[in-house]
This record gives structure tokens, sequence and C-alpha cells, in this order.
């Protein structure tokens, strides 16, 4: 056992020291002899390795004041250096007594570890400071950006808000800009109307033949007259096709009648005695399907103006078809034009000095009216010209117009049976397409019809839910149209939404219409009122319970042609049996039944949550005493007298009951 002691005590770590007051070893344990040999008689400084002596003469000053506690301290341990931590404190006979223990040399590896690992967390810690100090700086900058944005955006924002005010401007501007054209046009006409009249009969020697001076003094007046009506025509003209007014009208015709009609409505332009031929190259067989009308306007500009600028040689007129385009061609051998010109001569007013430009004094509306009513015509004018040389205006335009296919496509569509057809008459393209558009998406389809005469056509073959109806159409207008709807017991069901620019709500009602608005119509509040007058795709149902075969035959003939559908119990248990299976829009209640009163009925259907929220309308010839109206008025919708019944009062007592419960129909209200 003391073997033992021995070994472990030999293991031992601590040892023991006494130093005089000058801080020399007086006295040495073993086992710090074993450990750091025999220094009895040295400095206590000399134990300590190189570098460490200031912090071996620190640990004894400190020692001499008070104790010292857990002091570390490199000391040199035969060949090599250790670590050792130190106790001391005085002694009582004025020196110092030291407690050391030798660390171990892992543990030692360990300090290093954390010292090294404390400088690493310090240099990470001045790293994080630098990026925090890089985001804050980087969130400042972030801030200024965000601040220059608002005000960016707030700059857009006004520049938008001025934007849409200049455009709102310049829409009013051109507005006014028409209406003042279309009033002065009108003033300007009545009186050249009367000037071209008068000189007419003048000319025509009514009154007493003119002596030569006075007839040409009337020609000039005539001539001057004719110039200035053909200005406000083109005036007019031109106004409608940029504010795009400008109506469509297309027809069916072919090329060869229309060079047949141009050529003797030109040839009066010729000059007797000057040497300029206008030929017409005889067409191919062509079908052209586009506003005739506005064809020939633009080639009678383009050949008037050739003939003006053509002082001998030819004005040519000849047609190319390439697929389903064509190229209607006027070239001239005239002055021609020279190509830094090109752009002005379709300018409004737009004219070019020469000689023989001064003598004619045109207009400078021709070509630009001609270029508006191309577009119109979703064609494209273009023109070829050398100076000296003659010039080529090329009209070219489809032989269909698109919108000739889109309607014809439209119109060619079958009918789906789950969508409710609304005619919509409206001469407008455009409104058509937005019509349809937005009513597609709402479950309707459109039925297309530009003239009364198409609406007369479709109402043959079809029996729309409702209809849209614009009162001024191209050259007619359409009340007489609705008086007939109105007044046919066949289509007096049928709702008339009146959507027009002409505000004549009071005589529109008058005539039955169901609902009248002034252009644009909000899409939103169209829609809705459609689904409240018809239930696309959805016959509304209507039960009849009665115990009169005669009047379930009545009712049968009343809804006969219109979209409701109608179901029919004989009884009053039967009636509410069907009402559970088949669920109606609205039920039609006779008061007095074989087994049962109306107030029976009432009980079981509203007994049940399936056929609770069905709204009832009575039809009895039964004389109710105030009590029981009164308890009917509770739980139905309306009471109706078979005697007055007729087909408009049940269908519109229908309507509201099935408005007031929030059911869209065919024929709602």
């Amino acid at each position: 056992m003391r073997d033992y002691v021995a070994e472990w005590a030999d293991a031992s770590r601590e040892f023991i020291l006494v130093c005089d007051e000058r801080g020399h070893i007086t006295w040495m344990d073993e086992r710090a002899r074993r450990h750091l040999g025999d220094r009895v008689g040295s400095p206590f400084v000399s134990l300590a390795a190189a570098g460490a002596e200031s912090k071996a003469e620190a640990v004894l000053a400190r020692a001499r004041r008070e104790p010292v506690f857990d002091s570390e301290l490199a000391v040199v341990s035969g060949d090599r250096v250790v670590t050792a931590s130190f106790r001391a404190r005085p002694s009582a006979e004025g020196g110092l007594s030291l407690l050391g223990t030798l660390l171990p040399t892992d543990y030692a590896g360990a300090l290093e570890q954390m010292e090294a690992s404390m400088g690493e967390v310090i240099e990470l810690n001045r790293q994080v400071s630098r990026q925090k100090r890089d985001i804050e700086r980087q969130k400042r900058e972030l801030e200024a950006t965000h601040r220059d944005l608002g005000e960016s955006n707030r700059a857009v924002l006004t520049l938008h808000a001025e934007l849409a005010d200049r455009a709102d401007s310049l829409k009013r501007a051109a507005d006014v800009k028409g209406r003042v054209v279309a009033n002065v046009s009108h003033e300007f006409r009545t009186p050249l109307h009367t000037i071209l009249g008068l000189s007419g009969i003048l000319l025509d020697a009514s009154d007493g033949p003119l002596t030569e001076e006075q007839r040409k003094q009337v020609r000039y007046i005539r001539t001057s007259a004719e110039e200035l009506q053909a200005l406000v025509n083109d005036l007019l003209d031109l106004s409608k096709a940029e504010s795009g007014k400008g109506q469509l009208r297309p027809e069916k015709f072919e090329l060869s009648e229309l060079f047949a009609a141009m050529r003797g409505q030109m040839r009066p332009l010729l000059v007797p005695g000057q040497p300029v031929d206008l030929v017409f190259d005889e067409p191919e067989n062509v079908t052209l399907e586009t506003d005739h009308g506005k064809v020939a306007q633009v080639l009678r500009n383009l050949i008037s103006n050739a003939l003006k600028f053509t002082e001998r040689g030819e004005v040519r007129v000849t047609a190319e078809r390439a697929g389903d385009q064509l190229a209607l061609r006027v070239a001239d051998t005239g002055i021609g034009i020279a190509e830094e010109h090109f752009e002005r001569i379709f300018e409004e007013f737009g004219q070019i000095d020469s000689p023989l430009q001064q003598k004619l004094k045109g207009t400078g509306l021709g070509l630009p009216l001609a270029e508006r009513l191309a577009e119109l015509l979703d064609g494209k004018l273009t023109m070829q010209s050398r100076l000296g040389h003659g010039s080529t205006f090329t009209l070219t335009l489809p032989l269909v117009h698109p919108e000739v296919s889109e309607l014809s496509s439209l119109r060619a569509r079958p009918l789906d049976p789950s969508k409710a057809p609304i005619l919509v008459v409206e001469d407008d393209r455009k409104t058509i397409f937005l019509y349809e558009k937005y009513l597609a998406m709402a479950g309707f389809q459109v039925v297309p019809a530009r003239s009364i005469d198409e609406a007369r056509r479709v109402m043959l073959s079809h029996r729309p839910a409702a209809v849209v109806l614009d009162i001024m159409l191209e050259g007619e207008t359409t009340w007489d149209f609705l008086a007939d709807l109105k007044r046919n017991p066949d289509t007096n069901d049928i709702p008339v939404l009146v959507v027009t620019v002409t505000s004549k709500a009071q005589k529109a009602r008058a005539l039955g219409a169901d609902e009248f608005w002034l252009k644009p119509v909000n899409p939103d509040r169209l829609i809705n009122k459609l689904k409240s007058l018809t239930r696309p795709g959805v016959q509304t149902k209507v039960l009849v319970i009665d115990d009169d075969e005669r009047a379930r035959y009545l009712m049968r003939r009343l809804l006969a042609g219109t979209p409701y559908g109608m179901a029919e119990a004989a009884s009053g248990p039967e009636g509410v049996r069907l009402a559970r299976e088949a669920g109606p829009n609205v039920i039609l209640l006779d008061f007095l039944l074989q087994d049962m009163t109306a107030f029976d009925v009432l009980d079981d259907l509203k007994a049940d949550p399936r056929t609770r929220g069905i709204p009832v309308i009575v039809v009895t010839s039964h004389m109710l005493d105030a009590t029981e109206r009164d308890r009917l008025a509770a739980d139905t919708e309306a009471i109706l007298s078979k005697e007055n019944l007729s087909r408009e009062l049940a269908i519109n007592r229908i309507r509201d009951a099935l408005s007031k419960a929030g059911v869209a129909t065919a024929h709602g209200s």
C-alpha cells in the first residue's frame, strides 16, 4: 500500500516553495525539486521561462501585498517549458510561501486553442461589425433610393393625371370640332343650295333671257358655289373619318359595274379640246363586299385630282386582284410630284406651289380624305410619282371587309342552346363586337342586326331572350320596330333595352321599352340588367297547381311560345311532391282545391327547406275576404284574379316574383 501511495505521490503535480523578502528561494519540497530542480538560493524569477520574467516579478510583488490565487506562469521543468499555476501569500517571517501546480500539457494546448478561438471570435466580431456598418450603409442607400422612387412615382402619377386631362381636353376639343364642323357645314349648305338652285333657274332663262355677260356672271357664281359646296362636303366627310364616326355600309357589288358608273360620272370633267384621255381598263370578274359609296368616293377624288394636274396624255384606271386583296390604280401622265413633297400631299390643306396649282386652286382636302376613307375600308392608299413624269395612286383593300366577315360569322354561328340569345340592333361594328365580348363572358350570345330589315328577319327565325336596341341607325330610326315588338302579342313579353345617343327616354318607355340608357352604357350595368331579365341557357320552370283542367289548359296557352317551362299538378299533395322533386322557380297556385286550400299547400311548402324559398303566386276566382287576403299577402308574392288573367299580366307577375326572390329568368324583370 505504501508503494502505491508513494507512486501516486510522485505523480502529484503540486509543489511548495518559500522565498525570502528579496524573492530568493529558501526552501523547496521534494516535488518542487523533482519538477524544477534544486534551486534553493536562486531567485524565484529564475524559474520563469524566457520572456515570462516580468510576470514572475509581478506575482511576487502582488503576493507581498495580498494573497494571489491561480496566477499562471510559464516555468522551465527539465528540458521543457511547462505552465504552472501559483497561489502565494506573505509568510509570518516576512517572506513568501507559494503553492504551485503544474498544468497538464493538453490543458495548455486547450488554452492555446481557446486563445486562438477567442482571436477568431474577436476577428469574426470585427467582420460582423463591418458587415453591420455595410448593411446600415446599404439600408440608408435603399431608403434614399426608395424616397427617390416615391418621388418619381408621384411624378409619374402626376404626369399620368396630366396626360389623362390632356386626353380629355383633346377629346372634348375633337367633339367640339366635330360639332362645329357639322353645324357650320349645315349652315353653309342651306344658303349654298339656294344659290345653286337660283343660279340654275337664271341659267335656264325661266324668267327671261340673260345677256351673255349676265350668263357669264351667273356661271361664275354657280361655279364658286359648287366649289364651296365641295369644300363643305369634304370637311364634313373628313371630320367624320377622323372622329371614327364614319359608318360603314357594306354591300355586294361587281367591280365592272363600279367602273361603268365611274366612267359615266367622270367623263364630264374632261375639258373639251384638252389632249387628255380618261381610260378605264376592263376589269376581271370581281365581286366585292364592302362600302360601295366610300370606294367610289376614293376613286372620284383620285381621278378628279389626276385630271386637274394632267395637261396632256391620259389618266388610266386599272384593277389587279391578288388573292383576297384588290389593287385599284389611278395613273396619270401629269406634272408629277417631287419626292420632298410626298408627305405634304396627304396633309389637310396641303398644296404644292406650282404654276398649275396656282391656276387650279384646289381645296387640299381630296387626298387626306381619300387616305382616311381607305383606312375605314381596312385598306391603304399609296403613291408613286416622279416630277415631270406623272403619278400613280393605288388603293389596296380586301375584297370582303373584315367587318362583313366577322358579322357573317356571328350570324352564321348556330345558336348555343346553353346560352340565351340577345338580339343587338346596332349599326356600329365596334359597338356590336363590344357587346359580343362582354355579353359572351356573362353567358349570353349576341345575334347582330345592323338594320331594321335584318332585325325583322332575325325575329322570324329566332326568339331572342331580350333585345338591345339602338334608336338611331344609319339612315333610319327604330321607333316603329320597337312599337311593333310591343304591339305583337307573340313578342310583347320580350324585354327591350334601348341604348342610344338621343335622349328620348320618355318616348321609348311610352312605346314599351323595359329600360333606356344613353351611350356609352356601363357593361356591368347592362349585364346585371340582362341577368335580371333572362337566365342564360336555363329555362325557367313554372309549376301550376290547379284542380281545374280548363284553368291548366289556359295557363299552358298563355305561356306557350315563351321560354317558361310548365309543369302541372291537379291536386295539392301532387303539387307539393312536384315542388320537392322538380324545384320550380315559381308556383302558380289556385286558392280552392278539392282536397285542401292554398293555406294548406303553403304550410306544407314552408315546412320543407327544399321548397320554402320558392315564390308563390295565387291565381283564383274565389272572392277573398280581408282576413284571407292579408294572410295570403304575407306568404305569397301576388294574388291574381282568373277573371282578369292575361298573358301579359301573368308574365309580368312572374317577372316581379322572381325579381324579388333574386332569381334570374328568361323573361324576369
